[in-house]
């Protein structure tokens, strides 16, 4: 048996039992694994709903172009479906999403547009914003608005909902679902309570996201909203498709737990899943005080680790938002074990000549500068004869005529790895802030002190 083209395989994905990582969880803890869709996400199902919804409804015309707002996932559904059925894409995202996102989407030949994340909705420069505009503006183009369009949640109502009722015999007493459009959680916790009303459906939220508050209270509250990590889940507005009569009860999970869980899945139940996955299983161990030991809990692992790669799971930058702290050496570390000096510094202003003296007179190959206390750059040896290989007469010139770009700088949780890495040719040393805000300078004899001792 074969299949006429890649969409056909989109669906029936596994159930998979999880035994290590919700140890300590009461019932049966299975995770749908929506990985193994060929766009690697369960976007795919709704994408191509949408968009043939959208022929059949004559919204979207032969040679006509697609154009949305996606943090990447749909973007692959929309733009897999538009290389079958011969469509052009544009989509809009937020400078939050990962990179490996945006190129996936760019290996198949969507153009897309970089917005920034900190802006209103309604903001004339965010992704949904600037959609909008190329929608009026392209003509022959289609949006399908994943957000409003309720062929999204249908896609799950059709299909999602029906493969995990079939998968658990009827059993299945809990979903829980990270929500961001608000499709996936909807529309098959909308198929399931018709099959049981009992079925308890639980979304996952973030901290800085509007739907916890307002399904507990109604209220749509501007001041929960702030900027957040966490990719996929979450929103700063109410989309039609977050069906709040279907959802039970939302839980928040931080960024932290989310990112951290995102690892652990990986670690401890070899399963490669995004960071959607990370806070829907951290959001279910908090709530494991409601459950008990004959539930059988669906999980839905919306997306592949792939695209992840320069995020939580890479780890510097968990080092850098403070989300990892282990025994791998850091700036810290490295500043703990060092001798306390001053460092020294030369202001823009000074002449070379005067640089030259403190070279030799300090025994140091290469200094920062400084312009009003703020360092702007580094003066070395080898620049200064350079220099006056050149031009002999710059030794009176100031030192700004000469001074190359400044030592990277570094954060106290910096590992050694990034730090090794950054200390080259033309950088000998990197700077770090001291948790006193007093800069301090880190050499390649630091770190080999700090090795070794």
């Amino acid at each position: 048996m074969w299949y006429n083209n890649i969409l056909e395989t989109i669906g029936n994905t596994p159930l998979v039992k999880l035994n290590t990582i919700t140890k300590g969880v009461p019932g049966t803890i299975l995770a749908k694994i929506e990985t193994t869709n060929p766009g690697n996400s369960i976007k795919d199902r709704m994408a191509v709903k949408m968009i043939e919804d959208a022929e059949r409804s004559g919204k979207l015309k032969p040679g006509g172009t697609i154009i949305e707002g996606t943090s990447g996932n749909t973007g692959m559904g929309l733009a897999m479906a538009a290389i079958i059925k011969g469509y052009k894409c544009i989509f809009t995202t937020t400078d939050k999403q990962s990179k490996e996102k945006v190129d996936a989407l760019r290996a198949f030949g969507a153009e897309v547009i970089v917005c920034p994340t900190n802006v209103e909705p309604e903001d004339p420069r965010s992704y949904y914003s600037v959609s909008s505009r190329l929608e009026r503006e392209v003509p022959n183009s289609w949006k399908p608005n994943q957000y409003d369009n309720l062929a999204n949640s249908q896609a799950h109502y059709e299909q999602t909902g029906p493969e995990i009722w079939a998968q658990t015999e009827g059993k299945i007493t809990h979903l829980v679902v990270g929500v961001g459009t608000g499709g996936t959680i909807s529309g098959t916790g909308k198929y399931l309570k018709e099959k049981n009303p009992d079925i308890k459906i639980w979304g996952i939220d973030t901290y800085g996201s509007v739907f916890k508050k307002y399904k507990e209270t109604g209220i749509f509250d501007k001041d929960e909203i702030y900027p957040y990590i966490t990719e996929g889940i979450g929103e700063d507005f109410l989309p039609a498709n977050v069906n709040f009569d279907v959802i039970d009860l939302f839980e928040k999970v931080t960024d932290k737990d989310a990112a951290l869980m995102t690892r652990d899945i990986a670690r401890k139940e070899g399963i490669f899943v995004g960071n959607s996955a990370g806070a829907a299983i951290g959001g279910l161990i908090q709530l494991k005080d409601k459950l008990k030991p004959e539930d059988v809990v669906v999980v839905i692992f919306h997306d592949h680790g792939s695209r992840y790669m320069g995020k939580m799971y890479n780890e510097d930058w968990l080092r850098e938002r403070g989300f990892l702290k282990d025994e791998k050496l850091t700036a810290k570390s490295i500043l703990a074990k060092k001798e306390t000096t001053e460092i020294v510094t030369l202001d823009a202003t000074k002449s070379v000549l005067e640089a030259i003296n403190t070279i030799k007179s300090m025994n140091i190959s290469q200094i920062p500068v400084t312009q009003q206390g703020m360092i702007v750059g580094k003066i070395a040896e080898s620049d200064i004869l350079s220099a006056l290989l050149e031009n002999p007469g710059l030794k009176s010139a100031p030192i700004s005529e000469i001074m190359t770009a400044t030592f990277p700088f570094v954060d106290l949780n910096t590992s050694i790895d990034k730090i090794s890495s950054l200390i080259n040719k033309e950088n000998s040393a990197v700077l770090v802030e001291d948790e006193a805000g007093k800069i301090e300078i880190i050499t390649q004899y630091d770190i080999i002190n700090a090795i070794s001792g």
